[in-house]
């Protein structure tokens, strides 16, 4: 015992730097858990509102005290509505979190700089693709559906822990980036990185650019797993520039049509001005003989 003891304040003799990054880790979990907390109360008092809503209802009915009493289809269907309502802003949650991963899936750029959002083998992001999985589960088909309150709630905490999942993952990969992997391995990925600028690069030629994917896929083999929607995405990007060229030349066509179109207006310009220049034609003949009188003599 005395052993275990003494080697563990050795060790923490030695790496005692470690409890700075690991509080900062601490305090952004934290902090995340407290932002998902006070979402899922504010949705939990939101379906707690509407269940109230729905009791009074019924109350109501039973009672028959105050104004018409409602038909159970009539209260069906006013349950239903809450149900639709909640789950409208479930679903706006839940695709925004989505389309904020799909955003580190789908970029490469965004995969080399951050590895850790696409490695499983990491704890919070496989706690986060799980959550996702769950998530996406629960979720029913449309708002319309015909849903208990039980699925509701279940979809509600669900949604809630993907957000909380996603912000945590998303913290941590932002904090590791490379750091995980050796040192070739980070060189390998500076190369990739740049490759990747000149592959997209709309002033490259397109030899350049399938020779720069070539090697960016290269470099990665081994290092990040790119899924087949990122590469066909990738594979857009590098070859999107070719019909560029020949659209541009419709685009000036249009300036040299719009050129003679103010032509016709030009055109009976003149024809106004040679009407009045006519008339007063004898008089200009008059005005100019007193001035070579003078000039004869």
């Amino acid at each position: 015992m005395m052993e275990f003891w003494q080697g563990f304040w050795d060790w923490a003799g030695n790496y005692w730097w470690l409890v700075f990054p690991l509080m900062g880790v601490a305090g952004g979990i934290s902090k995340a858990w407290e932002r998902s907390a006070k979402r899922r109360h504010e949705r939990r008092l939101e379906t707690l509102r509407l269940k109230g809503e729905i009791k009074a209802a019924q109350i109501a009915a039973r009672g028959g005290k105050t104004g018409p009493v409602p038909t159970k289809r009539q209260q069906e269907k006013k349950q239903a509505e809450s149900h639709a309502d909640l789950l409208t802003r479930l679903f706006a949650e839940h695709d925004e979190i989505t389309a904020r991963w799909l955003d580190y899936e789908l970029d490469v750029a965004k995969l080399i700089a951050f590895p850790a959002m696409s490695d499983g083998r990491q704890p919070l992001t496989a706690a986060f693709l799980r959550a996702k999985k769950t998530a996406d589960a629960l979720r029913p088909a449309s708002a319309d559906a015909k849903v208990s309150e039980q699925q509701v709630t279940e979809y509600l905490d669900a949604v809630g822990n993907y957000s909380v999942a996603f912000e945590i993952a998303e913290k941590e990969a932002r904090r590791l980036r490379n750091s995980t992997f050796t040192e070739d391995e980070r060189k390998r990925l500076d190369r990739a990185q740049q490759l990747l600028k000149v592959a997209v690069d709309e002033s490259a030629t397109q030899a350049e650019r399938n020779v720069a994917y070539k090697r960016v896929r290269e470099e990665l083999d081994g290092l990040i797993v790119l899924s087949e929607q990122a590469v066909t995405v990738l594979e857009k990007q590098v070859a999107r520039e070719l019909p560029a060229q020949p659209d541009a030349t419709p685009q000036a066509a249009p300036k040299a049509e719009a050129t003679p179109t103010p032509q016709p207006e030009s055109g009976p310009e003149p024809e106004p001005e040679r009407i009045p220049v006519s008339q007063p034609k004898p008089a200009p003949p008059a005005d100019r003989m007193p001035l070579r009188d003078p000039e004869t003599p």
